[in-house]
């Protein structure tokens, strides 16, 4: 079992999830973050004053999958969240030791 997580431009988040519910993926987790990497973040204007924005939005979506969904899910995450423009965001792979659906007890892939 693997964990992606992604880190996208906050519109592209209905696209990703719809791609992924095309692989089969069944559930995921959604949360909005901050944060900045090459991008730096970017000056703005608010009444007058200009300031910087230091940290920018974006989402971070999680999902548990078994061995062999992992690279689909990559490959349908990549398909629709790449604008070409810096900020695309960043995927991540970890491995997962057990998972346990608390409901059931079902424990490791049946969990997912």
């Amino acid at each position: 079992m693997k964990q992606v997580t992604a880190i996208i431009k906050p519109f592209k988040l209905d696209e990703v999830r719809e791609a992924l519910a095309e692989v089969g993926v069944s559930g995921l987790t959604v949360a909005e973050v901050k944060g900045f990497g090459r991008q730096k973040g970017h000056t703005e204007l608010y009444r007058g004053a200009e300031y910087v924005v230091d940290f920018l939005p974006k989402i971070r979506i999680d999902v548990v999958l078994s061995d062999d969904m992992v690279e689909p899910a990559i490959d349908a995450i990549l398909k629709v969240a790449r604008t070409g423009k810096i900020g695309d965001g960043k995927i991540f792979v970890t491995p997962i030791e057990q998972a346990i659906r608390i409901r059931t007890g079902e424990s490791d892939e049946e969990a997912l």
